[in-house]
């Protein structure tokens, strides 16, 4: 029997694994990849393939939350995860092989991915009867992580070696995992027949494909960013601005959900991601066009304060259009693009880091310019259209009954809700319709 664990102790359980997986495990490579440039020889293009490895690696995980949604809803691999992480982490400084780095951060994007589903399955279960915005504060584990790895990197990059940086990195991420040891997914809910009930899926085929679009290419754009802003500014402005850089942009994403679920509750959500992917565009860009403290700095606020809620919005606009797997799409279009993103940019590399984000800030308008036509006659309201129940009738099709895989299905990121804030992206009421304003009608 499970003991009462209050919300609070789950959303600081949930956000210390994601701080593990995704700010610590996924993007700590950004603030170490200057260091060992100089310290360590890497080369820029070994370096792209490093980042790319873990995304592949991501990846995999996913796909396998995917197809083996047991996976989703166990402790036990969560725990696994943690201690593979970790592990991962602290052998990075222990060779020199090229290969030997790969294979690392490959199975480091694999253990932080299914630590992600997991941690996110068991917060939204967890919460379920409690204040929505909590999973929204939760999901600043991630900039908590940024930032914390950030500070550390900061602080060894004068006094330590590249090799400090990940051991210390490790070090952080073994007490995330510690804090997060008790989080535990609810036991999976059994299965009730459907009625008989019949529907039609509305067609919202053109506006998901807008949003696909503009996932697809957001996961190119922002990943370059995410890869190489560290190094980029440590090419112009040197000194501390790179480090601190990093640090900014984990402050900037700790509260961006809730921040984001806030004006969902005034601007629709198509409008948001618009604004979201443009205003991303500008911080990508700006240290690459002026080579100053300050345009850095306000570089990585918008940087940070974006690529988490443009997530979040996405896959709420992909739930709200009630397309077929839209999570499972989008997430999996997002995945293939980050791995895309580091490949993109590597021929660029050999000029430095200015051209590379000036290509990925492109990329990341032309996802706007995606965003934009999705708000043409964006459908408000999205209704199940019932259909006759007769067995002749070819084009009805039988509702299935979606507990179970709303339950199994792997969250990445948070989606909005009803009223904006960041929940699992399918748990939509039955009492109402999703207004994209969030607003029931």
């Amino acid at each position: 029997m499970v003991s009462e664990v209050s919300p609070r102790a789950h959303v600081i359980q949930a956000a210390a694994a994601l701080a593990a997986s995704m700010g610590i495990g996924r993007f700590v490579y950004t603030p170490i990849l200057p260091l060992m440039h100089t310290q360590a020889g890497l080369s820029s293009s070994l370096g792209a393939a490093l980042a790319t490895a873990n995304y592949i690696g991501y990846l995999v995980g996913a796909v396998a939350g995917i197809l083996i949604p047991a996976v989703v809803r166990s402790a036990r691999v969560m725990r696994i995860s943690l201690v593979v992480l970790v592990a991962t982490l602290a052998l990075m400084p222990t060779t020199h092989d090229g290969s030997s780095w790969f294979v690392l951060r490959l199975v480091t994007g694999i253990a932080s991915a299914l630590i992600f589903m997991i941690a996110v399955s068991a917060l939204l279960s967890h919460l379920r009867a409690h204040a929505q915005h909590l999973a929204g504060w939760a999901f600043g584990g991630v900039g908590a992580g940024i930032a914390l790895s950030g500070v550390l990197v900061f602080i060894l990059r004068s006094a330590g070696s590249w090799r400090s940086t990940w051991w210390a990195a490790a070090a952080l991420a073994l007490v995330c995992a510690v804090a997060a040891w008790a989080l535990t997914p609810e036991p999976s809910p059994t299965a009730t027949p459907s009625g008989p009930a019949a529907y039609r899926r509305p067609r919202t085929d053109r506006w998901f494909t807008a949003v696909f679009v503009s996932y697809f290419l957001e996961g190119i754009g922002y990943i370059i960013a995410g890869t190489f802003l560290v190094a980029a500014i440590d090419q112009t402005a040197g000194g501390w601005v790179g480090s601190g850089a990093w640090i900014v942009v984990g402050l900037a994403a700790l509260p961006s959900c809730a921040v984001w679920a806030w004006l969902g509750r005034r601007w629709s959500q198509p409008t948001l991601l618009l604004v979201a992917l443009l205003i991303q565009a500008v911080g990508i860009a700006l240290p690459a066009v002026i080579d100053n403290v300050g345009p850095a700095l306000i570089s990585a606020v918008l940087f940070g304060a974006t690529f988490l809620g443009i997530g979040s919005i996405a896959l709420g606009i992909g739930a709200h259009l009630q397309f077929p797997r839209a999570v499972a799409l989008l997430t999996t279009g997002y995945s293939v693009g980050q791995i895309l993103g580091p490949l993109v940019a590597t021929p660029l590399l050999h000029h430095g880091y200015h051209q590379a984000l000036l290509v990925g800030a492109t990329i990341v308008l032309a996802a706007a310019l995606a965003a934009a036509a999705l708000r043409l006659r964006f459908p408000d309201h999205v209704g199940t259209m019932h259909a006759p129940s007769h067995s002749n009738n070819q084009h009805a099709e039988t509702q299935p009954d979606r507990s179970v895989e709303w339950a199994h299905r792997p969250v990445v990121p948070p989606a909005q809700n009803l009223r904006g804030e960041g929940v699992h992206p399918e748990r939509r009421s039955t009492a109402g319709v999703f207004h994209p304003r969030g607003t029931l009608k």
